[in-house]
């Protein structure tokens, strides 16, 4: 599976789920458990290698932002969702953490922010076609610490400079 191979089936399955992201996932497992387990683990060194991407502070912050404060766990399921809304989304974040103000058309904190499940997708497809659970995948963990320069995520002078623009529509 190649990289748009990937993107394909991520943004298939958000379409086809109208931005539920639970549906999305179970959505997902459906799709991957008609695929070769070797595809499957292509599938998720793909996910996981931008999974490790996203930790980097300065999407921390603008997680923080979006969900009204984002613990450990919290950004782990951001960094999940964030792959779960495609590869411009994806890609806008990345380049530009605030940019999501513009590439996100809606936001309630209390339904988006969290692709918890969407991360599990790949190990339960491998685990229901052959009987075991995944390999190593072959691949760098994140880093201990996120990418980049820390700050305090809970100093709103330094957010709201940061990021105007998810301030301006998220900010509290």
């Amino acid at each position: 599976m190649d990289e748009t191979e990937f993107w394909e089936l991520v943004d298939g399955t958000r379409e086809a789920a109208e931005g539920d992201t639970g549906e999305q996932a179970d959505l997902l497992l459906d799709r991957l458990v008609q695929l070769e387990p070797e595809l499957v683990l292509d599938f998720a060194r793909h996910f996981e290698a931008r999974y490790n991407r996203a930790y980097r502070w300065d999407l921390w912050g603008a997680a923080w932002l979006l969900l009204g404060g984002a613990s450990d766990d919290a950004f782990d399921y951001f960094r999940c969702w964030l792959i779960g809304q495609g590869r411009e989304v994806y890609e806008g974040a990345l380049h530009d953490p605030d940019s999501l103000a513009d590439l996100l058309d809606d936001f309630d904190e209390e339904v988006d922010g969290d692709g918890e499940e969407l991360g599990y997708a790949a190990d339960e497809a491998y685990e229901q076609l052959t009987g075991t659970v995944a390999p190593d995948l072959g691949i760098a963990s994140a880093p201990a610490e996120p990418a980049g320069t820390p700050f305090d995520l809970e100093d709103a002078r330094a957010l709201a400079e940061r990021y105007p623009r998810l301030w301006e529509r998220f900010g509290r």
